[in-house]
């Protein structure tokens, strides 16, 4: 194989709400903890439990998303790749971060019916305001579903 692959792929939950810095109107960062836990049983037949912390990092739209959807203890599934930064703290010293850079995030925890309701009703609205101006005429769409089937089984 000649080349290397860089790829994350975690399920966990947030540790802290999603922290959004906007640089401008149109750049931003997103970023939040999440917590993966392994379970597993010693010889001595305890039961240990290992959690890893994970800082995620996020960018413009993806950043805005989490930001309005995820809260703290929401389930995600984060993929993306592996990066270390290298910064100066506020003595002089040399530090290093390693972050995970989110390509995508599903979301995984479900909404109450209370939180659909609301980000259904805007969602509706925004797609109602683009839609509206933007309607054609469907009764004459061939690819209608009128119920009747022209199979012979």
């Amino acid at each position: 194989m000649n080349g290397t692959t860089n790829k994350v792929l975690l399920i966990g939950n947030l540790g802290d709400d999603v922290k959004l810095h906007n640089f401008d109107e149109q750049n931003c960062i997103g970023r939040f903890p999440i917590a993966t836990t392994e379970s597993y049983i010693a010889r001595t037949g305890e039961r240990i439990t290992e959690t890893e912390w994970h800082n995620v990092v996020t960018r413009n739209k993806l950043a805005e998303l989490c930001d309005r959807y995820l809260k703290k203890g929401d389930k995600v599934f984060v993929e993306g790749r592996i990066k270390t930064r290298k910064w100066e703290d506020d003595n002089g010293q040399m530090r290093y971060t390693t972050e995970i850079v989110a390509n995508s995030i599903e979301f995984l925890t479900p909404k109450s019916e209370s939180e659909q309701r609301s980000a259904t009703s805007d969602s509706s609205t925004k797609e109602q305001k683009t839609t509206d101006t933007d309607k054609k005429d469907t009764t004459d769409d061939p690819f209608l579903d009128t119920g009747e089937d022209d199979l012979p089984f």
